[in-house]
Parts: structure tokens; sequence; C-alpha cells
């Protein structure tokens, strides 16, 4: 017979295994208050060190809230929470490992030519009318460079929302917190803003047509085209804005 040894666990992984029992089993459902922490350590038999380590991996997860001078609180954990929760983890690492960013930008093309291919299936008219807002507002911040970042930013969450899909909204915010550096130097670099807008235009043209692969592809190329200008930059650091 193999050795399979029984891994020690920390006390608050104890407490933290019932308290998700108990959330699991509907005994406590969203907007309930979990029991005080004296009360969990009465029940655990376990001291406060254990309880707080617990609650706090539960709002890490997402799955309470926790407010000073209050007992936690039970709620309903939501995609733009979830991947927020690993933001500044992603961060790090992007700095740690540069190289990571190239598997970052192929993700995100990825991501958002099936996105922009999904939003032409199931644009309505309404999105589409919203969706040329957001290009005519982008237009208009032409002066303005701290602007038009933002609009640009604006374009590409209003094609997230038309999908449908709840998690792409937060997975494309989680990319513009987690690469905003190299985001702002693609979009306000110097001359290009004019070739932005008609790329933006195209994607427009083929969601409002319903021409899911046109959409995807002309995603794709704005996209590509934006990676390669950022190795372009990148090699010439003066090139930058300031």
């Amino acid at each position: 017979m193999s050795i399979e040894p029984i891994p020690r666990r920390k006390l608050y992984h104890e407490v933290l295994a019932r308290l998700e029992q108990r959330i699991r089993s509907g005994e406590l459902a969203p907007g309930d208050h979990l029991p005080s922490e004296r009360d969990l350590m009465v029940c655990y038999g376990v001291g406060r060190p254990a309880v707080r380590e617990a609650l706090q991996a539960l709002a890490r997860g997402g799955i309470v809230e926790i407010t000073h001078g209050e007992r936690a609180r039970l709620v309903v954990p939501t995609a733009q929470l979830l991947v927020a929760q690993i933001a500044g983890g992603a961060q790090h690492l992007l700095r740690m490992q540069p190289g990571m960013l190239e598997h970052m930008k192929e993700a995100r093309v990825f991501l958002e030519a099936g996105m922009a291919r999904m939003a032409a299936e199931r644009a309505q008219l309404d999105d589409v009318a919203r969706l040329r807002r957001r290009l005519a507002e982008h237009r208009a911040a032409l002066a303005d460079m701290d602007q038009f970042l933002l609009r640009d930013m604006a374009f590409h969450r209003e094609i997230a929302h038309i999908s449908g899909n709840p998690i792409f909204p937060a997975l494309i915010e989680a990319l513009f917190s987690w690469a905003s550096e190299y985001y702002q130097s693609i979009v306000r670099a110097p001359g290009v803003e004019d070739l932005t807008l008609a790329e933006h235009e195209r994607i427009v043209d083929a969601i409002a047509g319903h021409d899911g692969p046109g959409a995807e592809q002309a995603m794709r190329d704005h996209l590509l085209r934006a990676n390669a200008l950022y190795r372009q930059l990148d090699a010439v650091p003066q090139a930058r804005p300031g």
C-alpha cells in the first residue's frame, strides 16, 4: 500500500473550510452577516487570529465584505470583483517578468477579436447607436490626449458590453489596469490618432453590418498593428510622449 500522508493544515484553514461549508449549504445567504468574531471563536474553539485570517481569506476571494466595526457580510461575487482580486499580482508579474507582456498582448488579441465577432452577431440597433456615439466622442477628443486615451478605452468597453457576456467587460478592465503603461504608450503615440480612429470605424461598420468574421478581423488588425507599434516605440524610448 502506498504512503499518502495527510498534510497538516493551519488552524485558520479549518475555520475557513467550516465557513465555506455553511455558505455552500445555504445556511448563510447573500446579504447575511456572519457571526461575530467572538461567536466564531467560541463555536470553533479557536483564537481570534485564526478567525480573522479565515475572514480575510473569504474577503480576498470576493465572498464576504468586511467593514470596520461591523460583522463580515456575505456578498454575491461579480466577474469584475473576482478579476480585480488578482490585479496587484498581475502588475507585479509584468514588472518582474517583462517577457510576460508579450503573452498578455497575445491574449488580448485573442480575447478582443472573438469578442468583436460576438458583438457583431448580437448587436441590436441601440447597441450600434451607442457604439457610434463612443466613436464620435473619441474623435472629438483628438485635441486632448488624456481624454483621447479615456475615450479609446470606453470604445473597447462598449464592445465588451455588446457581446452580452458579463465576464468580458471585467477582463477588458483588468487588461487596461494590468498593462496601463503599455496601453498609454500605444494610444498616445504621436501621429497614430487618425489611424486608430479609422480602425475603430472599420470595427463599428462590421458590427453594425452583423459581419462577425469582418469584425473579428478588423479588431485583430487593429490590435496587431498596435502591438507592432509598441515594439517599435520600445526600441526608441525617446519617441514616446512624456
